[in-house]
């Protein structure tokens, strides 16, 4: 899993550390490093963690950050909650700054996770159990102590009233015990779940006494008391929030915290019409954009702003896993339920005109669900692969044995008629005929759905893939929807086809689950938006979760992304290895950049002399 499990509803990416071989405890730990407690500072998947128990601050953190000043920021639709641990509502763009967890990850590393409220993390030599004491020092923003008892507190609650997604984070967890002043033991059904430890490390930690006289499931626009780096000080409801730097805050000369947190106000302010919000940036009205619209990159800030060295224009290199971004079927629907349909529809993609005159050439086809990684899929199964595969041939594609998977290609000159003869040949074998451009079934029905959206500027895309569909005789229509909409739809299944991103990490496990198995499926609010139920997935996603070493885990999942990528539950888009950013001329960062992540806003900071030459220059963004 990658860096943090996801505060649900922020729409931030979704999946928490995971790991997938024996963890190992930090260093040989100093006996500095072990305190009383015998543990450790870190847990790394081979070897040492980067950071030793002495280290100072993270390499892509600047210890002498400036602090002060405010940001603002851009955030999409609206929101009616500030608990983001909750299955009802739209939780606030940011909540996450406000709470803490038991360890944390870095930048720098993809699978290494240092101790955050816990000062010491002790796991069994057979992985049945971790154990996590607490630092003396942590405190709630009320200036109550984090104690033993609001860590089991948070466990029990978030496994019974929280998101679904927690309880299948911990099933595998038996039971949560003090067994100090400060020290909480996790217990675990076996140790063929080499995650778990760090999983649990992800757990946040809510203060039991703030929840006395509320109840936990019900969303609430009154803020939350954590032990994070902000706090929450001003709520617009579904316009704007605001959080404030926690002056005296007890982890803030921590090593792993140095030079990190540096703005004083970080402030959202919410646009429902996303060209509105491009061009409130344009005029100053926040101060970031990570921008994802490459017709924007490429045309929208051909303005005085950029010219003058104003706004900054940044490319910044990462090696961050990409997962799969698609256009999703929803296979609960009987349309899309055989394969062969699927198959057809996206021979109708034309991925390669896409990005000829929609993209502007950025971009690259996405062909794995663990793309830009070593976990991808290439090629024919190695033999450890086939290992895993052989057992389920009959049950899944033979495709998975015979082909590399490449998805369907033309030559960008927007003329399919080779696609269109394949596809419509597929969709005859399942069923469909074209009868006066029509395509029907045997029954005379019209083959039709609807794509779900809750971006306007996705009908872009989407349009000349309605106008491929019409050619084959399907009948398609597009529904914008605001994101309480949207929210509610996805939540509970309520669509034929939306564009979802499946985001991964160079170490997936627990995960996985709630995106393909067949108990997930059913399940309001999780992540298996696809609808798959396939005991042959379900065997290969354990499999997954209990490799026992790296290369276990490598070829558990590429015969996993085989066995999803023949079956063509997506049409692939793309993805990219840089995040391209804009922003107005008051920020610096350090030099070194985090190898996965972007590092904005935890370790940038406002640059006081770029910061008055901008306030003493006029901003014209117009021509």
């Amino acid at each position: 899993m990658t860096g943090r499990m996801r505060w649900l509803g922020t729409g931030m990416a979704a999946a928490a550390v995971m790991m997938a071989a024996a963890l190992l405890p930090a260093s040989p730990a100093s006996a500095q490093d072990q305190g009383k407690t015998g543990g450790s500072h870190a847990l790394a998947l081979h070897g040492k963690p980067k950071y030793g128990p002495d280290f100072q601050h993270l390499d892509y953190a600047n210890p002498d950050a400036p602090k002060g000043g405010e940001v603002k920021l851009m955030a999409f639709g609206g929101f009616d909650n500030l608990n983001p641990f909750i299955l009802r509502g739209q939780a606030a763009a940011g909540a996450g700054l406000v709470f803490q967890t038991l360890t944390t990850s870095n930048g720098d590393e993809a699978i290494t996770e240092y101790g955050l409220l816990a000062e010491s993390i002790e796991v069994a030599p057979d992985r049945n159990w971790v154990a996590f004491t607490l630092r003396p020092e942590a405190r709630f923003h009320d200036g109550q102590p984090v104690t033993a008892d609001d860590v089991i507190w948070s466990f029990d609650t978030l496994k019974e009233k929280g998101h679904p997604l927690y309880r299948t984070y911990y099933a595998d967890v038996t039971k949560a015990e003090k067994t100090g002043e400060r020290t909480v033991k996790f217990s675990f059904r076996d140790g063929n779940n080499p995650e778990l430890p760090v999983i649990m490390g992800q757990l946040p930690v809510l203060p039991k006494h703030a929840f006395a006289n509320r109840d936990f499931a019900t969303t609430t626009l009154d803020p939350l008391i954590g032990s994070g780096p902000y706090k929450v000080v001003d709520v617009q409801a579904g316009r704007a929030i605001t959080y404030e730097r926690v002056k005296d805050w007890w982890a803030k000369d921590l090593p792993i915290n140095r030079g990190r947190y540096n703005f004083d106000r970080i402030r959202y302010d919410y646009y429902r019409d996303l060209d509105v919000a491009f061009e409130a940036f344009k005029a100053g009205a926040y101060d970031f954009r990570l921008e994802n619209s490459s017709k924007n990159w490429t045309t929208g800030y051909n303005v005085p702003a950029v010219q003058n060295g104003q706004i900054v224009k940044e490319e910044i290199k990462h090696e961050d896993p990409q997962g799969m971004q698609a256009f999703v079927f929803n296979i609960r629907r009987p349309v899309f339920q055989d394969r062969r349909v699927r198959e057809a529809l996206n021979y109708l993609f034309d991925y390669e005109w896409t990005r000829a005159n929609l993209s502007y050439g950025l971009y690259q086809r996405t062909r794995s669900y663990f793309a830009n990684t070593e976990l991808a899929s290439t090629g024919l199964p190695s033999p450890e692969e086939l290992k895993l595969l052989e057992p389920f041939r009959g049950q899944i594609p033979d495709e998975v044995f015979t082909k590399p998977y490449e998805p369907p290609k033309t030559d960008a000159s927007g003329n399919i008629r080779g696609n269109l003869r394949t596809a419509l040949g597929l969709l005859k074998d399942a069923g469909w005929e074209l009868k006066n451009g029509k395509l029907v079934n045997a029954q005379g029905q019209p083959f039709r759905f609807e794509f779900l959206l809750v971006q306007a500027d996705m009908e872009r895309i989407v349009q000349p893939f309605v106008r491929n569909l019409e050619r084959a005789g399907i009948e398609a229509q597009i529904r914008v929807v605001d994101s309480a909409q949207y929210q509610n739809r996805t939540d509970n299944f309520d669509y034929d086809m939306i564009i979802e991103r499946f985001p991964q990490s160079l170490s997936p496990g627990n995960e996985q689950r709630d995106y393909w198995e067949s108990s997930r499926a059913d399940q309001p609010g999780s992540r298996n938006s696809i609808g798959i139920k396939n005991p042959a997935i379900d065997k290969l996603v354990e499999t997954l979760i209990a490799a026992p070493d790296r290369e276990a885990l490598i070829a558990a999942t590429r015969a996993l992304d085989r066995v999803l990528l023949w079956n063509w539950y997506v049409i692939p888009h793309w993805h990219d290895t840089v995040y391209r950013v804009a922003y107005w001329n008051r920020f610096s960062h350090p030099t070194v950049a985090p190898k996965y992540g972007l590092g904005f806003p935890d370790s940038w900071w406002i640059d006081a002399d770029k910061n008055a030459k901008l306030a003493n220059s006029p901003r014209r963004t117009g021509p």
